[in-house]
């Protein structure tokens, strides 16, 4: 769900010499990169710029953005102690972001504006194995090995992204969107179990701001009845799943949102054109899709 990036060539002049963290935490170069391919590409609606770990960066957490790596943590957290060391989530400061998001509203006129946050269990497994990793190991070793250790830190999680998502709401933001990108390393059993509760409770602090809720994960056709019972009014849906059985599987009173391959960018236009009318074409038979 993110729009800019190095496709566009203000955004490679723009970060030029810039830490990943420090462009997203500067609100004058957060709110301009956020505005860049709302202007080239004149979209429905702006996606926030920001990283899934900035709210764990703003909240003390020792962790940088590696290029070509992704994001490493100082101390990876694997015990009930270490969990219990971590800051207090309602101590962070989001001033910085909120400003960003202020100065992109003001921006974008009509367009509306996406605020944007990682969910509870994609913010663990990066903690759990101090940077990305390729099954999320850590992270379910500790689901299944000290369930209260994982209690206490996808509750940590889930305070600081709903914390993340109010103050990007709050300071103008039209909707919110819960961003879990491993969440489809997950049998259902576990995900409804171990992770979806929390994710429920991330999205508590914004449920009275009157927003849309969109949720995606990747690979995650098996949960998405699961990731729709925690109360979102969309769901991402990834090109692995056809709209249609998306729709089968999640009802007919969810909006459902994606399902074009990103590869199909680096394809001929013919290529896009036709996976998006087969897509649409899927989608026909039910309530109108994004």
């Amino acid at each position: 769900m993110r729009q800019a990036g190095r496709s566009l060539p203000e955004y490679r002049e723009l970060r030029m010499g810039t830490d990943m963290l420090d462009a997203c935490l500067d609100p004058a170069m957060s709110s301009e990169i956020t505005l860049q391919p709302v202007r080239r590409h004149g979209v429905d609606a702006g996606i926030f710029f920001s990283d899934i770990v900035v709210p764990i960066k703003l909240a003390g957490v020792d962790v940088t953005i590696e290029p070509g790596r992704g994001p490493v943590f100082a101390e990876r957290i694997t015990t009930a102690a270490q969990v219990a060391a971590l800051p207090d989530p309602e101590a962070a400061d989001f001033s910085a972001v909120a400003e960003g998001v202020r100065r992109t509203v003001a921006e974008m006129g009509s367009t509306p504006l996406i605020g944007f946050a990682g969910a509870p269990f994609t913010l663990a497994a990066y903690l759990t194995a101090g940077g990305p990793s390729k099954d999320q190991l850590p992270a379910r070793t500790l689901m299944h090995g000290d369930p209260e250790a994982w209690d206490a830190l996808l509750s940590w999680t889930a305070r600081l992204t709903g914390a993340f998502l109010r103050a990007q709401i709050l300071a103008g933001a039209s909707a919110a969107q819960l961003f879990d990108s491993w969440a489809g390393s997950l049998g259902v059993a576990d995900y409804t179990r171990s992770v979806a509760p929390y994710s429920a409770l991330a999205l508590e602090p914004v449920r009275d701001l009157g927003v849309p809720v969109i949720h995606f994960g990747v690979g995650t056709a098996e949960l998405l009845p699961a990731m729709r019972s925690i109360g979102v009014d969309a769901l991402g849906v990834d090109w692995r799943l056809p709209l249609d059985e998306a729709a089968r599987r999640v009802g007919q009173d969810v909006t459902l949102q994606g399902n074009i391959d990103p590869a199909l960018l680096g394809a001929p236009g013919r290529s896009s054109r036709r996976m998006c009318a087969r897509s649409s074409s899927a989608a026909a038979p039910r309530a109108p899709t994004s």
